[in-house]
C-alpha cells in the first residue's frame, strides 16, 4: 500500500465521523438485533423463572437480569469488534480511509469509539427492560402483600419490597458491567491487529476472558497454600499484569442480595478498567502502526 498522505494534527471531527459510520454499520448487523433480542427475552422471562425458586423473587430477578446484561454485552462487543479490521480489509475500505488525511491512530480510535457507542446503547436498552421487569415484579409482590399481610404490618412489608426492588447500587453495578464489556472489546481490538483471522481473534479473546475470570481463584490456590517458589510468584504477577482480573467486575451476586457497593471499590475497579483500556488501545496502535497493509 502506498504511503498515506500527510494529515493535520489529531482531529476529533474525523474520529467522530469514523465512530458514527462504524456505529451505523454495526447497528445494521443482524448479530446486534439477535443478541439484543435474546437478552431482552432472558431478562423478560426471568419474571416467570422466579416462581421456581425458593429464594427472594426480587433477588433472583436481579441476579438473572444483571447476569444476562453482563454476558450479552460482552458477546456483543466481542463479535462486533473482532470483525472490524478483517471486514474493512476485505472490502478495501481500510485502504480508502487511510489514503485520505486520516492517521491510523484516528482510524483505530474511531472504530473503537463506534463499538463503545454501540455497547452503551445496548446496555441502556437492556437496563430499561430490566427496570421495567423489576418494576412489574415489584407491583406483583406488593399486590400479594396487600392480600396476605395483616394491616398493622402492611406498610412495613411494602417498604421492604420497594427497598429490595430498587437500590442505589444498581447503577454502579450496571456501569461496571458496561466497563467490563468495553475492556474486553479493547482487548479484542488489540488481538485483531495481531491476527489476520476474525475466528482466531474470537477464540483468543474467549480464552483470555476465561483466564481473566479464573486467575484470581488460581492465584489464591497457588499462593495461599504455604510456601511458594519465586518462579511461581513471578508467573502469578505476570499473569495478573497482562490479563485483567475480570472477577473484580462481577458484582452481580453482591448487588442481588442487597449488599451496598462501596464507592471506594467502585472507583478502584473503574480506574483499573480504564487503565487496561488505555494500555490495550495504545498497544493496538503500536502494532497497527507497524503493520504492513
Amino acid at each position: 500500500m502506498p504511503a498515506s498522505p500527510k494529515h493535520s494534527l489529531f482531529s476529533p471531527r474525523r474520529v467522530l465521523a469514523l465512530a458514527h459510520n462504524t456505529l451505523l454499520e454495526l447497528v445494521r448487523l443482524k448479530v446486534f438485533y439477535f443478541l439484543l433480542l435474546f437478552a431482552f427475552l432472558v431478562i423478560g422471562s426471568s419474571i416467570f423463572t422466579v416462581k421456581f425458586s425458593f429464594q427472594n423473587p426480587l433477588q433472583v430477578l436481579k441476579d438473572i437480569g444483571l447476569g444476562a446484561m453482563s454476558i450479552f454485552s460482552w458477546l456483543l462487543g466481542l463479535l462486533c469488534t473482532a470483525g472490524l479490521l478483517p471486514k474493512d480489509q476485505e472490502d478495501r475500505t481500510l485502504y480508502t480511509i487511510l489514503a485520505k488525511p486520516v492517521s491510523r491512530f484516528e482510524y483505530l480510535l474511531g472504530k473503537l469509539s463506534g463499538v463503545f457507542f454501540l455497547l452503551t446503547l445496548a446496555v441502556v436498552l437492556m437496563s430499561v427492560v430490566f427496570a421495567g421487569v423489576l418494576g412489574l415484579r415489584e407491583q406483583q409482590e406488593i399486590a400479594a402483600a396487600v392480600q396476605n399481610t395483616p394491616p398493622e404490618s402492611l406498610a412495613q412489608e411494602i417498604e421492604s419490597i420497594r427497598s429490595a426492588a430498587f437500590q442505589a447500587n444498581l447503577l454502579p453495578g450496571i456501569l461496571l458491567i458496561l466497563l467490563k464489556s468495553l475492556l474486553c472489546s479493547t482487548l479484542t481490538l488489540l488481538l485483531s491487529t495481531i491476527a489476520s483471522s476474525s475466528v482466531f481473534t474470537i477464540l483468543s479473546s474467549v480464552v483470555i476472558y476465561l483466564i481473566g475470570h479464573v486467575q484470581g481463584i488460581a492465584r489464591e490456590a497457588w499462593l495461599g497454600g504455604g510456601e511458594t517458589t519465586a518462579v511461581l510468584k513471578v508467573l502469578s504477577a505476570s499473569v495478573a499484569l497482562v490479563f485483567p482480573d475480570l472477577q473484580l467486575f462481577n458484582v452481580v451476586d453482591e448487588i442481588a442480595v442487597g449488599t451496598a457497593l462501596p464507592m471506594a471499590l467502585f472507583w478502584q475497579v473503574g480506574g483499573l478498567g480504564l487503565f487496561y483500556i488505555l494500555i490495550y488501545f495504545l498497544l493496538a496502535q503500536v502494532v497497527f502502526a507497524s503493520r504492513e497493509l
